[in-house]
């Protein structure tokens, strides 16, 4: 972490620009547990490659709970995950049966399709457990 021990800087001049767009995020459900979105937003459709931008948690669970995304199709994008806490067990179409945990960066690309799941493993369940993170969708150019 990062810490300015500086009062906060002061814009002035022409080179100061206006905050354009504060964007809310919204509450959606992922397989019992809450996710912030916040892109596409009605102020926002798009941010550059962005299409969604989410917050997983933070938020607990108790034994024998955890998330459960079941298998569903994508095509014509990338995710990216990264988590500060928890765990997710990835699975998909393509053979890869992956656990991501903190610090790790899971990209699943799906150029012409893939199915996948995501889900908290049975192993994490037998105690409480948490989940904090973030994924962000990209729009891929159409080659690919």
């Amino acid at each position: 972490m990062s810490t300015l021990h500086d009062i906060d800087p002061e814009c002035t001049g022409s080179d100061c620009d206006p905050v354009e767009t504060i964007i809310l995020p919204r509450a959606g459900d992922i397989g019992g547990f809450e996710v912030q979105r916040v892109l596409p937003s009605r102020e926002r459709q798009m941010v550059g490659p962005f299409i969604f931008w989410d917050q997983m948690g933070p938020g607990e669970f108790l034994t024998g709970k955890g998330v459960d995304v079941r298998p569903h199709p994508h095509i014509g994008l990338s995710t990216v995950t990264y988590l500060f806490s928890g765990s997710l067990d990835h699975k998909d179409s393509l053979g890869y049966d992956e656990r991501i945990l903190p610090g790790d960066v899971n990209v699943m690309t799906a150029g012409s399709g893939i199915v996948h799941s995501e889900r908290t493993g049975q192993d994490v369940r037998q105690e409480p457990s948490d989940l904090f993170g973030i994924q962000s969708w990209l729009a891929l150019p159409q080659k690919h």
